[in-house]
């Protein structure tokens, strides 16, 4: 395996540093606008449109703010969001870390708009990792859709049978192995050593 891509948000992010919960669990207390609100008002219908790239997150979340909670700002709020969601498993970074040092390239795969993409690579630092990010707002494409991984692949240079890939969707999984990417549901019991086994056995299966 030449490349192993790691997804965001259920691997390697856990929600809030303080106790791992949902990223919106006290929104409504600390910022004074219920999640179910803005999950209506934002995300739903426009969540999809943002997170491909078909356009960037503040006009539209200002627009949003501006009409159920004109007392808050963008900024604010995606200063709160991206604070609270950026819990990092130390273990797996660490375990990641190891496998650069022996040779393996390391990329993140992940569906993610343009700023906090940029807050992941650098605020987070995972920049100083990761060989670097490929992620849906800058691809066009999302997981689990086919050009999501073509695009990937292609920005590699390598077949797909040479690039692992973890991720905690299952759908993205099986998009992914359809690909030809090794591909592995991750969950919380799940080890970085199991997966290379895993996909160590999956290839020597494949030449026999």
């Amino acid at each position: 395996m030449k490349i192993l891509m790691v997804d965001v948000d259920g691997v390697l992010v856990h929600g809030r540093p303080a106790d791992g919960l949902p990223l919106f669990t006290y929104l409504e207390r600390d910022l004074g606008l219920a999640p179910s609100l803005l999950q209506q008002e934002f995300f739903k219908p426009y969540w999809v449109g943002i997170v491909t790239g078909q356009e960037p997150i503040e006009p539209r979340l200002t627009e949003v703010l501006d009409r159920i909670a004109p007392h808050l700002t963008t900024e604010k709020l995606l200063d709160y969001w991206f604070e609270n969601d950026s819990r990092l498993d130390r273990q797996l970074l660490a375990d990641l870390a190891r496998l650069k040092d022996e040779g393996t390239r390391l990329y993140l795969a992940t569906n993610q708009e343009h700023r906090r993409a940029a807050y992941l690579r650098d605020v987070l630092e995972l920049g100083a990792l990761f060989d670097g990010i490929f992620y849906s707002a800058a691809l066009g494409s999302r997981k689990p859709e086919s050009d999501f991984f073509r695009l990937v692949t292609d920005g590699v240079g390598v077949a797909p049978h040479e690039i692992g890939f973890i991720d905690d969707v299952e759908e993205n999984i099986a998009a992914a192995a359809q690909f030809g990417w090794r591909a592995l549901h991750w969950t919380p019991a799940s080890a970085l050593a199991d997966a290379i086994a895993a996909f160590t056995q999956n290839a020597q299966a494949t030449r026999l």
